[in-house]
């Protein structure tokens, strides 16, 4: 569960390019091992380099990471909490075939949409797949913008209890019965710090605190103070793509919404419903775009005000992610409205690598 600090930092300006030319395709700047030096990173005493490129939806992470992949000897691991489920492929921009032929993508594609998928396995799983990139002599190219994911890997996570799906069950029972602005307030008597962080109507999370609460009888602020920081064996380099206009920003997610429509998202979303049991409840129906399909294809939203509602929900979700940013330390923000983004990240990059 994620926890967002009242007051975030305003974020710095965000850096432009330097004039530094990148290096050939597939070899580190300067030859040799990845570092670029001609020696191994374990030969230099130094931990092996790996490279997180994070940002809102529709601010041109995906097309950097290509460019990056092109340049440097990178494997790419998605950082997207959608990307996981198998079958949803217009609502989630995932890459298509052909592309993931070219760039191939590691932790996507790993369980239905009736599955769920927690940030400690998420975190598990890219350590995982970093440790095999780097044993293959190639850096790690983490790639997303689901901050809790982001926040779990660099900063890793309290030992929270283990989800039990029989306590699952029954709290959305109560939910079903009460509803989630009942079960809110009764949050806010136990465990006030956490309530005064969600929304009445935030499902998810508001089970998992009030399921903490039933297994532990503690409270999820009290786990968190114990968390200790667990760094990464890795010279990580965080990318933050920080939009300078948000109106621009706001025009790419319409275009993005538009497109997905377009692709044929309200079909995909009929063929799920089709394929696997699923219900709003899930995770995977609670996505961005998802969620405002369903809505519709149950007769709570009209068929007329389908495109709107996603495209601010993108809005909300872009918000959020933008939150997130500027609660987190040591990033090197980029401006991807800017014509020489990706030069400043290729030398961001390059300069990290040497």
């Amino acid at each position: 569960m994620s926890q967002h600090p009242d007051k975030p930092r305003p974020l710095p300006h965000p850096q432009g390019a330097a004039n530094q030319s990148p290096p050939p395709p597939g070899r580190g700047p300067g030859g040799g091992g990845p570092s670029g030096t001609g020696r191994s990173d374990e030969e230099d005493g130094r931990q092996p380099p790996a490279i997180l490129l994070i940002g809102p939806t529709a601010s041109g992470k995906t097309a950097l990471a290509f460019e990056l992949a092109t340049r440097f000897p990178c494997d790419i691991i998605s950082v997207d909490s959608a990307q996981v489920f198998r079958d949803m492929n217009i609502g989630t921009a995932k890459p298509d075939a052909a592309t993931l032929a070219r760039f191939p993508h590691r932790l996507i594609d790993l369980i239905t949409p009736e599955q769920r998928y927690s940030a400690a396995q998420f975190r598990s799983d890219a350590l995982r797949e970093m440790a095999a990139i780097t044993a293959a002599g190639r850096i790690p190219l983490l790639v997303g913008g689901t901050m809790l994911y982001v926040k779990a890997l660099r900063e890793g996570l309290a030992d929270l209890p283990q989800a039990d799906a029989a306590l699952r069950a029954a709290i959305d029972a109560e939910a079903a019965a009460r509803g989630w602005p009942a079960l809110h307030e009764e949050l806010a008597r136990l465990d006030p710090e956490t309530a005064a962080r969600l929304k009445p109507n935030d499902a998810q999370r508001l089970q998992r605190a009030i399921e903490v609460l039933r297994l532990s009888g503690r409270t999820l602020g009290s786990f968190f103070a114990e968390q200790k920081s667990t760094s990464l064996p890795y010279r990580l380099l965080t990318l933050a793509l920080v939009p300078s206009d948000r109106s621009e920003l706001h025009r790419r997610i319409a275009q993005r919404f538009d497109a997905m429509l377009a692709a044929g998202l309200v079909d995909e979303v009929k063929m799920l419903r089709q394929k696997y049991r699923l219900d709003a409840g899930l995770p995977s129906m609670r996505c961005v775009g998802y969620r405002q399909v369903w809505d519709m294809l149950e007769g709570q939203l009209p068929a007329a005000e389908l495109r709107d509602r996603g495209v601010f929900a993108t809005r909300q979700f872009a918000k959020r992610q933008l939150t997130w940013l500027k609660s987190m330390d040591e990033l090197q923000l980029i401006d991807p409205l800017q014509s020489d983004t990706a030069a400043a990240v290729l030398a961001a990059v390059e300069g990290h690598l040497k």
